[in-house]
């Protein structure tokens, strides 16, 4: 049974939380501030982190932080903070889904089981993805470049995968979001998918600025160059 994580102070919404997530099958574990989710953190082994930004004691950002010095485990914010830089901030230290207050429990539970899904799915592979310098080890979801092991989130490791599995094929931003979500585009904000690109480059392109592995096409999407 899957293990997860909320941190989260509002207590009318971990009461609603709490009886979905347990109806959907899952175990489900609550700490209400910054500090309690650490202890909890390291005393147990858990698939998937939902974190409320805004915490009596600090931020989940730095919850997140942590969480990523050790583990690719799925890591969601859920919180009332929508501004846009805060929706890049979470994406951009590790988060892998941000969703802001209000928000439909049945949008919850679906981007949930998305997540644990395909953290599923990627932990399964056996075999080897190489090209342009870039190796994926899937069955360990370790990435190098020219040989050097580099550090990847869980959503930055899936879309560097999908995008390489598809080789000079354009794919738009709806054809990405969903196999990245499992769920209805519509539901994913606009820019995740820009900011997840971006930070991709910064990681696997020599120069960010001029990718060669990553290219846009214009109005159209993105694909893999299997540059030599």
């Amino acid at each position: 049974m899957k293990q997860i994580l909320l941190v989260e102070d509002d207590l009318s919404l971990i009461n609603g939380l709490s009886f979905a997530v347990k109806k959907a099958g899952y175990e489900l574990d609550v700490a209400h501030t910054k500090s309690e989710a650490g202890e909890m953190w390291e005393e147990g082994k858990y698939d998937l982190a939902v974190l409320d930004v805004s915490l009596p004691d600090g931020s989940g950002f730095d919850i997140c932080k942590s969480i990523r010095q050790t583990s690719k485990m799925p890591v969601m914010f859920l919180t009332a903070m929508d501004e846009e830089t805060d929706i890049i901030m979470g994406l951009d230290i590790g988060g892998d889904d941000y969703i802001t207050k209000p928000f439909k429990l049945a949008v919850f539970l679906s981007r949930v089981n998305a997540l644990l899904r395909r953290s599923d799915n990627f932990s399964q592979a056996d075999t080897e993805l190489s090209s342009g310098g870039i190796a994926i080890r899937l069955l360990e979801r370790e990435v190098y470049k020219n040989g050097e092991k580099i550090e990847l989130t869980a959503n930055e490791y899936k879309l560097l995968r999908l995008l390489m599995e598809n080789p000079g094929q354009v794919l738009s931003p709806e054809q990405i979001l969903g196999k990245l979500w499992d769920c209805k585009e519509d539901y994913v904000d606009g820019n995740t998918l820009t900011v997840y690109i971006r930070r991709l480059r910064t990681k696997i392109e020599d120069d960010p600025g001029k990718p060669e592995r990553i290219m846009t096409v214009r109005r159209m999407g993105y694909k893999w160059n299997p540059v030599e």
